[in-house]
């Protein structure tokens, strides 16, 4: 009859709010921002945000949902795997789109170079030498080359690079 205890209550992982489901059903959030890079969809599933302005206090979806505390409230925890990337050192992380785009935003490189990141050789629009600088990691930008300081361990910058 009209007994409703027989039906089961669903259980949620302990971990996750149940208004989290309410908030953020389950849609697959992935996109490819305008800077070519992994993004954030936009409830109107249209608009894509580059994965570095989620969660940075400046709305930039239309219902404001790149902004919400479900999303926003544990970083790095609360957002989606595919805006983060871990550096090598323990608790630090950078948005996806700062991965491989020539700073050094990790602090150790480790978002630049090696396994973990695993970044193209450096760009047209970059010169591939040892920074002297802890803002760069294995490449500098072009614009660098020949302005009369050093940015290269071996001065390749200012003798051998073509700006």
């Amino acid at each position: 009859g009209g007994d409703c205890t027989s039906f089961a209550q669903p259980k949620w992982p302990p971990s996750v709010p149940w208004l989290y489901f309410l908030a953020f059903p389950s849609v697959n959030r992935l996109c490819t921002a305008p800077n070519n890079k992994t993004g954030f969809l936009c409830d109107d599933r249209v608009t894509c945000v580059p994965a570095s302005w989620v969660c940075d206090r400046v709305s930039n979806c239309r219902n404001g949902e790149d902004e919400q505390e479900q999303l926003c409230g544990d970083l790095p925890h609360s957002l989606p795997g595919h805006l983060i990337f871990y550096c090598r050192s323990p608790r630090s992380w950078v948005y996806t789109d700062q991965r491989c785009n020539g700073m050094n935003d990790c602090g150790d490189c480790s978002d630049e170079t090696g396994s973990l990141a695993a970044c193209p050789p450096c760009g047209q629009e970059w010169w591939s030498c040892s920074p002297v600088h802890y803002e760069f990691c294995s490449c500098i930008p072009r614009r660098l080359c020949r302005d009369g300081i050093q940015h290269c361990l071996g001065w390749s910058d200012e003798f051998l690079c073509t700006a």
